[in-house]
Parts: structure tokens; C-alpha cells; sequence
């Protein structure tokens, strides 16, 4: 009670969180605490008090792009999609935008404003901060191709970096490999653009979504990355995995590069599906499939 009253001075804070209730794909333990910091001073705080309790910590968007563990997290949940979402626009296509801000909501905001960059982005379930952790993309485009500067919280200070400091790769950046350094927010550039034109483009690539992906399901979205030597689902249908179910995990029989949760699936049902279409696309083709969904909470 000590540590939670402490930490409800800067922020809404829940104790002993169901993780499926805060994931999309609806699978994990409790942990000890889920936090809403108000402003980054509170964030600066919280983790301040967090380090002075012995408490380890995770940072949090929407929830996708995660596979969290059966087990439970004795440690915070630190989750900025509640207060950290703010976005300002600026006459020359310039956007600052808070790390917890949605990405689908800053790209119909630009199209709004006749700003073209983001389509891209139009369809992608997360926040700005996971989508530059990520270097989310989709369609030839990412991150990496619009991001300015990163404001990011290391060594204890919030300091801001460069588009050329950030390693950015194919579904990389240099925040996969510094665990302890969070997005807070970002400068991106956007050029100006036909409104209609970016409406038409979003509006049909969600269509396109809706009628390729299960969208209906509880999942991370795609699985693994795609190697250069082909697409990941092609890959997987040629191994003839698709519609492959290990106890309430299944490959989605509409996009196969997606494991859903069919029906109350472990995380170690989606773990023991993953490992298998690995190894059977390596005995096949010698490709090794790489994920990208995130694991969080797993012992190693």
C-alpha cells in the first residue's frame, strides 16, 4: 500500500492487472502494477520511486506487437496511451507528437490537414513511441523515412536525438538493444499532398486489411519478419502450416504470417506454434524466420 500511495501522486495506478486485458492478443499474467504517468515530470518521478522500491518495470502502448508470458510480473507496468498522447501540427508538415499517441490517429489527423507521409501508418494498431522502438512500416515505407528526432528518456535525463543516431534497419532501432531508454515523443516531416488522394489511398488499404488479415481475432499482428529470400507467409504456406493449431493458438487460415488466439490460448501454446514453424521452415528451406512480436516476461 506504501509503494502504491506514493506512486498515485502522479499517476492513475492499478494494482494486480490481468495482462490479457491489456494486450491484443488477450494472453499473460497479472502484474503487480499498470501506471498512467500524467505528464513526463511524473514519468521522471515514478521512475524514480520504482528504482528506490527494488521494482523492475516495463513500458506499455496499446498492447500489440507483444506476447507477455503465463506467468505473473512481480513489477510496473508503465503505460502512456492515457495522458502521453498529445500531437501538434505545424503549418510546414512538421508534427510533434507524445509517445503514446496513437499512430493510426496521427495519420487520419495528417490526411485532415492535407500532410502526406503516414498513409503507411493508417492501419497499424500501436503507439507513436512503440512504432519508432519498431521501425514499424508497411506498404515500403516506415518510420525511418519520415522521423526527425527522437525525444528520449537515458541516463537518468531526457535528451533528444537524431534520425542518424537511432540505427534504424528493417523493423530495427536502437531502443531493441537499450532496454532502459524510453521514446517520450518525436519530430516528424510530412509533405503536403491532395487530401483526397490520401484519403482514397488509406480507404482502400484498409479495405485491403480488412479482407487479408483476421482482424476479428486477438493477436499481435504478423508474426515473424520477412527474410529477403521471401515472404514470411509464403514461406509458412509452403511448409503447409496454415490452419497448424497448438492447443488455443492457430495459424490464421486468412494470412498465415498471423497466429491468433482461437480459443483462451497460453502463451505457451503461441510460443510452442512459433518454435514449430520455425524449425520446420529451417528443415525446408534453411531460412530462419525471425520475430517480431515481442516477448516480454519470460524466463530465460
Amino acid at each position: 500500500m506504501i509503494v502504491k500511495k506514493r506512486l498515485d501522486t502522479y499517476a492513475d495506478v492499478e494494482e494486480q492487472v490481468s495482462l490479457k486485458t491489456r494486450t491484443t492478443f488477450r494472453i499473460g499474467g497479472n502484474c503487480r502494477y499498470f501506471i498512467y504517468p500524467k505528464n513526463e515530470i511524473c514519468f521522471l518521478r515514478i521512475l524514480q520511486i520504482l528504482k528506490e522500491e527494488n521494482i523492475s518495470w516495463k513500458i506499455f502502448g496499446k498492447g500489440s506487437n507483444i506476447l507477455c508470458s503465463d506467468d505473473d510480473f512481480d513489477g510496473a507496468v508503465i503505460c502512456l496511451d492515457r495522458y502521453m498522447s498529445d500531437f501538434y501540427f505545424e503549418e510546414d508538415g512538421s508534427v510533434m507528437a507524445q509517445a503514446g499517441c496513437s499512430i493510426i490517429l496521427l495519420a487520419h489527423e495528417a490526411m485532415k490537414r492535407s500532410f502526406s507521409g503516414l498513409e503507411f501508418a493508417s492501419g497499424i494498431p500501436g503507439t507513436v513511441g512503440g512504432a519508432v522502438y519498431m521501425n514499424a512500416g508497411a506498404y515500403k515505407s516506415d518510420m525511418a523515412a519520415v522521423l526527425q528526432e527522437v525525444y528520449v528518456y537515458k541516463d537518468g535525463a531526457i535528451s533528444c536525438m537524431k534520425k542518424e543516431e537511432l540505427d534504424f534497419a528493417y523493423r530495427h532501432s536502437i531502443f531493441q538493444t537499450h532496454s532502459d531508454w524510453v521514446v517520450l515523443g518525436c519530430r516528424i516531416k510530412l509533405n503536403e499532398g491532395n487530401q483526397k488522394e490520401i484519403r482514397d489511398l488509406m480507404d482502400s488499404r484498409r479495405k485491403r486489411r480488412m479482407d487479408a488479415q483476421p482482424l476479428n481475432k486477438p493477436c499481435a499482428g504478423s508474426t515473424f519478419r520477412n527474410p529477403v529470400e521471401k515472404q514470411a507467409w509464403q514461406l509458412i504456406d509452403e511448409a503447409q502450416l496454415r490452419g497448424a493449431r497448438i492447443g488455443g493458438a492457430m495459424v490464421s487460415m486468412k494470412h498465415s504470417n498471423f497466429i491468433v488466439n482461437e480459443e483462451n490460448a497460453t502463451a505457451k501454446d503461441v510460443l510452442a506454434l512459433i518454435e514449430k514453424i520455425q524449425k520446420t521452415v529451417k528443415e525446408q528451406t534453411g531460412i530462419e524466420l525471425r520475430c517480431e512480436v515481442e516477448m516480454f516476461n519470460w524466463k530465460k
